[in-house]
């Protein structure tokens, strides 16, 4: 190796590009055009911060693996020319993910989509990493099984992709975050060396891996455990007013009732939103639901309790146009800036009780800020994490809400940067630079993306 492996890897020279095509004769490869560029993205321009810092960024290969055997192919042709190798999946990320940094290959792995097994006795499921999470969904029905978690992009994320860029989503509010220990069980993962390696990783070694970006593994399969499966019904409820919709949101996830999804919005911004079939347009704040059917009968005698009225329920199994998940978590922020890109987010947990943080922020920031709230389980406990709509007015006013955020008291998840430990806790996690050691020693899996790595000395 003639760079240093904690140096990023520079882009390939059109001589060393042409040898990498030939080299990878055979398998299914994007040199150029629209397509290329496409396949170098995600949604990062929900971020006005990282639009600039990304804008231009793509791919010089894009290689669409099928197998298993593919990937190491491209993996060793890759540590062979010291190249930047980046995985994506469907490329539904936020945060720039899967863009890569320094050119190189990006490696699509949406081909590698098999079920390879479903436990019958205890429901774990073993699938490749391209698996389309609404069309694993299906194939986990006749079993009676389930998905615990999925994004909001449910219909066209993949499961390799939502575990190594994704935290959380439906289902958060009975089974808490992808790395909340008991989800994901195990790993296969090729590594990028000039001969790469087929590892099988167990559930601790597989830790490392989840929500790392793709920067410490390729990840082809992995094994993970599912709930029962349940047929749920969707729900609107609506408040006249904001603490009485805040209190609902607070009691309903504390109860007895058995519910997959709770959205909290504020009325200006339910108004933004689009409707599910048959539903009136937005008067109040709404709150949806996702709720199994014997939460029925108590909802519709408690919701009045709480100050509310339900203005429209389905089920979601069978449902025609617009599923109600797809107006929650981060398809809620996709449809605003649909309408209005000066809009875009931020990503934080505030302190308990949450009212008068948001009533601090309010008297700040105004019209400028609308509240948008998600009910989760933290350590096995509810709470109400929070992705607010910010209207854009620099980067200026941006830092002085997080640091407001910071000063009440709250936690941020900060969508506006690029690499994993300041997108998370902000804290170098030393078992994923640890396992990048391990996995790809010369540093080149999505480079620039991992700060450990970056600020860590050979030996």
């Amino acid at each position: 190796m003639t760079r240093p492996a904690h140096q990023r890897p520079a882009p390939a020279s059109p001589e060393v590009l042409e040898a990498l095509v030939q080299e990878l004769v055979g398998l299914d490869l994007v040199p150029a055009g629209h397509e290329l560029e496409r396949l170098s993205h995600d949604y990062f321009d929900y971020s006005p911060v990282l639009q600039p810092q990304l804008q231009g960024k793509r791919a010089q290969l894009v290689v669409r693996a099928q197998t298993v055997e593919e990937v190491r192919r491209v993996a060793a042709a890759c540590a062979r020319h010291e190249l930047a190798l980046t995985a994506r999946g469907a490329g539904t990320g936020n945060y720039g993910q899967c863009v890569p940094l320094d050119g190189g290959v990006v490696l699509d792995l949406s081909g590698l989509n098999r079920l390879r097994a479903v436990d019958p006795a205890s429901g774990i499921v073993t699938a490749e990493a391209g698996c389309l999470l609404a069309a694993l969904d299906r194939q986990l029905e006749p079993h009676g099984r389930a998905l615990r978690l999925a994004p909001s992009t449910y219909r066209t994320a993949t499961l390799g992709g939502f575990i190594a860029g994704g935290s959380g989503g439906i289902g958060s509010i009975r089974w808490g975050f992808l790395r909340d220990p008991g989800h994901l069980l195990g790993l296969e993962v090729v590594t990028v060396e000039r001969e790469p390696r087929l590892l099988q990783l167990d559930t601790s070694a597989s830790r490392a891996l989840n929500h790392a970006y793709g920067t410490n593994g390729l990840i082809t399969a992995l094994t993970l455990a599912t709930t029962e499966a349940v047929p749920w019904q969707q729900l609107v409820l609506e408040f006249e007013h904001w603490d009485t919709a805040l209190g609902a949101a607070q009691a309903l996830p504390a109860s007895a009732l058995l519910l997959n999804a709770l959205c909290l919005l504020e009325r200006p911004l339910a108004r933004q939103l689009p409707n599910p079939v048959g539903c009136q347009a937005a008067t109040g704040h709404r709150l949806l639901l996702l709720a199994a059917p014997d939460a029925l009968p108590v909802l519709e005698a408690w919701v009045p309790q709480l100050g509310g009225r339900i203005v429209w329920s389905a089920p979601q199994a069978g449902g025609k146009g617009l599923p109600l998940r797809e107006l929650t978590w981060n398809h809620t922020t996709l449809h605003v800036r649909a309408q209005d890109p000066s809009w875009t987010y931020l990503q934080l947990l505030l302190p308990q009780p949450e009212g008068p943080a948001i009533a601090a922020l309010r008297r700040r920031w105004g019209d400028d800020l609308f509240w948008h709230l998600e009910a989760v389980r933290q350590q096995g406990a509810a709470r109400l994490a929070a992705l607010p709509l910010v209207r854009w007015r620099g980067n200026g006013p941006l830092a002085e809400l997080m640091a407001q955020v910071k000063e009440l008291g709250g936690v941020l998840f900060n969508p506006h940067v690029l690499t994993v430990e300041d997108g998370g806790l902000g804290v170098i996690d030393g078992d994923q630079v640890a396992a990048k050691a391990a996995h790809d020693p010369g540093g080149l899996l999505n480079p620039g993306k991992l700060r450990g790595w970056l600020r860590s000395t050979p030996g």
